[in-house]
């Protein structure tokens, strides 16, 4: 399961999600998840809805879970944020294998405090299946190719790594 941490449909971590699936297509079923957007504000006086239930559902059957983000305003996308918070007392991410890739223009910020919630939440390798992307416009064209050869060369030794953490 992939997320990206923007909900714009074009944007260049969905773009960058949409790379990888192609690149990993025989070794791995990535399905980008689009409904973060539809997820309600996360309130823990109130029950799961059916998109919450779905969500949780969703990364509990999956193998892995690839989280690509921007930083917004040298922070967690709310919207990403949001999502994540629905599955602190129910423990989804725990034990699950999650690499966190954040491609903005410097991102250090966020992707500091999102490793940190995931550490928290026990994501499982998140740490070492880190990878920050700064000026990440520059390095992924609009047909969903990543155009940096370093930048390619981090991706793949990523998923390297995830794909070690799966077994």
């Amino acid at each position: 399961m992939a997320l990206s941490g923007s909900i714009r449909k074009g944007s260049t971590n969905h773009r960058l999600l949409q790379a990888i699936a192609e690149l990993t297509a025989e070794t791995l079923d990535i399905t980008i998840y689009d409904g973060l957007g539809s997820l309600p504000h996360f309130d823990p006086d109130l029950p799961d809805g059916e998109e919450v239930t779905a969500f949780k559902r969703r990364i509990r059957e999956a193998d892995g879970v690839i989280i690509c983000t921007p930083e917004y305003a040298h922070g967690v996308p709310g919207t990403l944020k949001n999502a994540i918070d629905w599955t602190v007392s129910s423990c989804e991410f725990s034990g699950k294998p999650t690499a966190l890739i954040t491609a903005s223009t410097d991102g250090r910020y966020g992707h500091q405090a999102l490793l940190e919630t995931l550490k928290v939440i026990e994501a499982k390798g998140v740490e070492q299946l880190s990878l920050l992307i700064p000026f990440a416009r520059t390095k992924v064209d609009k047909a969903a190719g990543i155009t940096d050869g370093k930048t390619m060369s981090a991706v793949q030794e990523l998923i390297r790594e995830f794909v070690k953490t799966l077994d």
